[in-house]
């Protein structure tokens, strides 16, 4: 903790508050989201495709909305858009206490979606540019609350819907409300350095995008960082699936333990694992061993039982399930601040939103499309007996990124880009 604080506060104030405002937006965002499905399917009493509906509009107006916010706020500025997007969750969660019609469901969770894709790349660019040259442990000290409001948000949300749900959403929508206040007061405006070559209006966004599209190493970058997001959400996909089969009605218990785990590991080894990394690995190299060790995290899972399991079999199978969630933690640790590094580095440290956008753009849309082939992988595994399966494939995943990423460093891949201005109107 004296490591953390003696770190936080070596960056300019505006620094030290977009670290706070991470642990507040995570921890009003967590204190809430993981009790919404249940109140929709047993408080409303919602069809099982209606509360389907309801997340997937959350996420996708998030995820595939990256881009806008990423493009908006390098345009307009990164305090807007940080603003607009607290305020837009407070007025989405006020709404989610009140809605019970699947049409208000649908527009307070589309709204929640798009302020996460307001502010994500605004905060992530403001920091890069706050920080200048000590990007990499900017971020490893922004990694710390991150992680730390993941942890405490559903400890507060669960005390909390002791009461009600409504009070969970009113608590929830406060916590924005005063991110909103207190950062109007005291972020320092910040916006990215003025570009002679940048065209105003729509053909210059255009000019923007095709920039980043045309930008080779970018894209073989976010291509491969892709499926570090699927291993992390495997957190929320396959460890669920094997806590149920094992566990059965008891699967709650343990995957609070799953989480509380996670989040802890992150929290307390994010600065001792960065600062070792420095002193011994390029970045490429740190990025490359997170990875290896992401894909390694689900081999502990693979020896364990695979039914119903009692005594030492059910504690043998936590273990594993905690092990898998521990290790995805220390390699997304190690991974994280040098890969939010590289991507400004790849950027030319230009539309450095946009780019941040851009990319959380394509890893959502991996994460979607990779979990649709992971749950075929369960239910393939089901069918055949082959319990083995998605976890192997998992594995390979991770070792196959780790092995991509570490050929486009030897191919010099991971140099930035040549900037080229935007083409005029």
């Amino acid at each position: 903790m004296r490591r953390l604080r003696a770190q936080m506060r070596s960056f300019a104030p505006g620094i030290q508050l977009l670290m706070v405002n991470q642990f507040g937006i995570n921890l009003g965002f967590y204190m809430l989201m993981p009790y919404l499905a249940d109140h929709l399917a047993h408080g409303l009493g919602l069809a099982a495709w209606a509360v389907g509906l309801v997340l997937g509009v959350r996420n996708l107006s998030q995820q595939g909305m990256f881009w806008l916010g990423g493009t908006l706020a390098d345009r307009i500025g990164y305090k807007p858009m940080i603003l607009t997007g607290c305020t837009l969750r407070t007025g989405a969660f006020v709404l989610l206490a009140f809605a019970d019609t699947l049409p208000a469901l649908i527009i307070a969770s589309a709204a929640t979606g798009f302020a996460g894709a307001l502010f994500n790349p605004a905060v992530r660019a403001y920091l890069a540019d706050g920080a200048g040259q000590r990007r990499v442990e900017a971020f490893a000290a922004f990694n710390v609350f991150y992680q730390a409001g993941i942890l405490l948000g559903p400890l507060a949300g669960l005390a909390l819907l002791a009461f009600d749900f409504r009070l969970v959403c009113a608590v929830s929508a406060t916590v924005f409300a005063l991110l909103a206040i207190v950062q109007a007061r005291a972020l320092p405006a910040c916006r990215p350095a003025p570009d002679p070559h940048r065209v105003a209006g729509w053909r210059g966004i255009a000019a923007d995008w095709r920039a980043i599209a045309g930008n080779r190493p970018f894209l073989l970058f976010s291509a491969t960082m892709a499926g570090s997001y699927l291993l992390a959400f495997q957190t929320y996909l396959a460890l669920p699936l094997q806590a149920r089969a094992l566990l059965g009605d008891r699967s709650g218990i343990a995957m609070g333990v799953v989480f509380a785990v996670s989040a802890l590991v992150a929290v307390a080894g994010q600065l001792r694992l960065t600062n070792w990394a420095k002193r011994r690995l390029d970045p490429p190299k740190a990025i490359a061993i997170g990875l290896a060790v992401m894909g390694a995290a689900f081999l502990p899972v693979l020896p364990g039982p695979h039914g119903g399991a009692h005594g030492l079999a059910a504690w043998a199978g936590l273990a594993g399930l905690v092990a898998c969630a521990a290790l995805l933690a220390v390699g997304s640790a190690l991974l994280y601040p040098f890969e939010m590094d590289t991507l400004v580095r790849l950027s030319g440290e230009r539309l450095v939103a946009t780019y941040y956008g851009a990319y959380s753009t394509v890893s959502g849309i991996a994460v979607a499309v990779g979990n649709l082939a992971i749950g075929g992988l369960f239910d393939l595994a089901t069918r055949t007996h082959t319990n083995w399966l998605p976890w192997t494939a998992l594995t390979t995943l991770g070792i196959g990124c780790a092995a991509a990423l570490t050929e486009l460093r030897r191919a010099g891949h991971l140099r930035p880009a040549t900037a080229t201005a935007p083409e005029p109107a």
